[in-house]
């Protein structure tokens, strides 16, 4: 009797945020109906004019729309290799960091830009690669030319990428100093008394025993291969770098709120959404298989 009113009071605690996701994100779903409609602001949804698979179809022949496409998966592909190989590389060096409190003061900073927002971190990122900004002054007292970083195309991509890195590479490698410290130290004193250097610990030892850590995540992120980062870009790019930079969301946002073609921006973000879908479906399974990993 005590374990079914225990139950029900989980039940109940759940309700809250049940009630809103199905509020916030089940209704709406309904709405992706307007991606096979000639959508006319002011007509009721059901009165709309149905045009099939119209919508996908322009969307296949205005080049914009394989522009962001391709943008979208080059940005999350660097993302995803930059993002997983610097926080291993971060947690290898602290892990091996025997001063307690720089070790815990260097943790520290590390995690602070993770619970910045992009807001803030865009306008700091815009304020110092700025034509007068702290870079293109290093870069003018070294003799170069001041660099529109944020309105060339060469540049924009990296530092998307560079400023994400920094952002989260702190709080990323968490998981694996976590990993880190399951490794079981005997392993270390055999090797001592083998003659290993750190260098051989870290190849036989350290790096093999995070290995089943690494598959996972870098598994898991194949998920996000179509999320390039909404905030991040949008608040860091312009016309000038669409050709680089535009990606599937921020070219959802202008399609359907600034232009108002809510048909084209539906379709394309239902085309986003089932490949997301897909690629999160075969990520599982790799992890699966790989990893030992299962959630369903």
């Amino acid at each position: 009797m005590r374990n079914k009113r225990l139950i029900v009071n989980y039940h109940l605690m759940l309700l809250p945020g049940v009630l809103l996701l199905f509020v916030f994100c089940v209704i709406p779903m309904f709405g992706v109906v307007i991606a096979f409609q000639d959508f006319v602001p002011g007509i009721r949804i059901w009165d709309q004019e149905w045009i099939g698979l119209g919508n996908f179809e322009f969307m296949m022949d205005i080049p914009d729309s394989k522009k962001v496409f391709i943008n979208t998966v080059v940005i999350a592909s660097m993302k995803i290799v930059a993002g997983t190989i610097v926080p291993i590389a971060f947690a290898l060096l602290l892990h091996e960091v025997r001063i307690g409190w720089f070790k815990r003061w260097v943790q520290t900073i590390v995690y602070l830009p993770h619970f910045m927002s992009w807001v803030i971190l865009a306008g700091i990122m815009v304020t110092m690669l700025s034509l007068d900004g702290i870079v293109n002054l290093i870069v003018k007292a070294f003799g170069g030319e001041p660099i529109m970083f944020l309105a060339s195309n060469d540049w924009f991509r990296p530092i998307v990428v560079g400023s994400d890195v920094w952002k989260e590479f702190g709080f990323s490698a968490i998981v694996y100093l976590a990993a880190l410290t399951g490794i079981n130290p005997s392993l270390y004193e055999a090797a001592e008394i083998d003659g290993a250097n750190r260098f051989k610990k870290l190849i036989h030892i350290t790096l093999p025993g995070i290995t089943p850590t690494i598959v996972l995540l870098a598994t898991l992120s194949l998920g996000n291969i179509l999320n390039a980062g909404f905030d991040q870009i949008f608040n860091l790019y312009n016309p000038l770098v669409y050709s680089s930079g535009d990606i599937i969301d921020t070219y959802v946002y202008r399609m359907g709120l600034v232009e108002s073609q809510y048909g084209l921006a539906t379709a394309v973000g239902l085309l986003k959404s089932i490949v997301a879908i897909i690629l999160i479906l075969i990520s599982y399974r790799l992890a699966a298989k790989f990893a030992n990993y299962r959630i369903f």
